[in-house]
């Protein structure tokens, strides 16, 4: 991990991080083919974005996109019902990208609620509008507001979205979800915590045993290579102005890669 953590920041430098990210997707296409060509032809009713939103927002994998995101639509239902009722509430994801999702939820749910659905990325709102239904999908920008009243949701949830922000946005976007959310209303969000230390180099390290954000830039803000690493004394001052019911780390198969996010969920 920290080969390819000194290898990033060289390509950062030289401003070749998005042209190395394209030949990726190129090479995950290829290595992804026959096992998406398989999901498609058990699947053939089943409608997915272009190959590049997937990826970008996520893995370039049909079965994950899919069937994965059901499971995280599941857990995120979990989370909610140990802290909340999920019925007659207003439930909005918070940087959906092609609605991985999202999309189950309504089958989960009851029909009572209303379900909303938020992304800087236009390409992806339009694919979610004509694909999915009972879903208001809007577009919002990189930096706040966002489309809808104060105290508008019972329930929003942002699943690795404050990984690809600057420490500005951070500040910006969680007093926007503030305004947005309902007094006791809760928000759920995952975080590149603890679990992620393995990947940072020698310098980052330090700052992040500080108490620091580490952010690495030198591309596109928001973007899957603009990349944020929360430690616990950074995001609980975020979260000032919140009650905090619930943070959760997950143990990893480090010897996979298999690293997982931090999830906080609080209280308005």
């Amino acid at each position: 991990m920290k080969i390819k953590s000194k290898l990033s920041k060289y390509l950062r430098k030289l401003k070749l991080l998005r042209f190395a990210d394209q030949l990726r997707f190129y090479y995950t296409w290829l290595k992804m083919y026959k096992k998406n060509r398989k999901f498609r032809s058990i699947h053939p009713h089943t409608k997915l974005p272009k190959d590049y939103l997937m990826y970008e927002s996520f893995l370039l994998d049909y079965d994950s996109y899919y069937n994965g995101g059901k499971v995280t639509a599941e857990w995120i239902v979990g989370l909610i019902r140990n802290h909340k009722e999920i019925k007659h509430k207003k439930i909005l994801d918070w940087g959906c990208g092609p609605g991985r999702v999202i999309r189950h939820m309504p089958t989960l749910l009851e029909e009572t609620n209303q379900f909303f659905a938020t992304d800087y990325n236009e390409e992806s709102i339009d694919w979610c509008s004509k694909n999915i239904d009972h879903i208001d999908f809007k577009t919002n920008h990189l930096s706040p507001p966002l489309q809808y009243e104060n105290d508008f949701f019972d329930i929003i949830y942002g699943i690795s979205i404050f990984t690809h922000l600057s420490e500005k946005m951070h500040t910006e976007w969680i007093n926007e979800l503030r305004r947005v959310l309902k007094k006791d209303g809760i928000l759920i969000v995952s975080m590149q915590g603890n679990n992620f230390k393995l990947k940072l180099t020698p310098s980052e390290l330090k700052e992040f045993s500080n108490g620091k954000l580490v952010v690495r830039g030198n591309t596109k803000e928001g973007h899957r290579m603009y990349s944020a690493f929360h430690p616990e004394t950074f995001v609980k001052y975020l979260f000032k102005d919140f009650t905090i019911l619930d943070h959760i780390v997950y143990s990893d198969d480090l010897a996979n890669s298999n690293i997982s996010q931090d999830v906080w969920v609080i209280k308005k």
